[in-house]
């Protein structure tokens, strides 16, 4: 049987990165399970949730610093995200890692902000103390495997697991 899309990108990688790198087709796989896709990777596919999220989306209204102004120094969290992105594969490039993994990994990262930049959260913080505060980091899970929708089926994104996990 002729090998597909996905399986062929999935041999080049055991052939062009590290030994130590994180496989695609060594995954720990998902929640709920799905059929492998013909094309993309695992990761390639996390990547592409996330980028068509309305979480995703949403960065681009929040400040990365609260300031009131535009132009060139203006950065939101969507451009910040990108640019973290690009920095993710070309030093994952370097290292002979998993380029898809680490920027599914960066593209996620602020996605549990919220707005109003750092202030924000400080705020909200201070708000959920009694129930033990507000952390971005625990918010990008409430909304990758809860509150967005990508399938009736199940809730969340139904990432990887070494998505979540990072």
């Amino acid at each position: 049987m002729t090998p597909n899309h996905r399986e062929i990108k999935e041999a080049r990688e055991r052939e062009q990165l590290a030994p130590y790198a994180t496989f695609s087709d060594a995954s720990l796989g998902r929640v709920y399970a799905e059929h492998r896709d013909p094309v993309r990777t695992c990761f390639e596919r996390d990547r592409d949730r996330i980028i068509h999220s309305a979480a995703f989306r949403r960065l681009m209204y929040k400040t990365q610093v609260f300031l009131n102004e535009e132009g060139d120094e203006h950065r939101t969290r969507l451009s910040h995200s990108l640019e973290v992105a690009q920095v993710a594969r070309t030093l994952a490039s370097g290292l002979d890692l998993n380029e898809h993994l680490a920027e599914a990994l960066a593209l996620s990262h602020d996605i549990g902000h919220p707005a109003f930049g750092h202030r924000g959260e400080l705020a909200l913080h201070e708000w959920m103390k009694e129930h033990g505060g507000f952390r971005h980091n625990n918010q990008v899970l409430r909304v990758v495997d809860q509150l967005e929708r990508r399938s009736p089926d199940y809730p969340g994104l139904n990432l990887t697991r070494e998505v979540r996990e990072s």
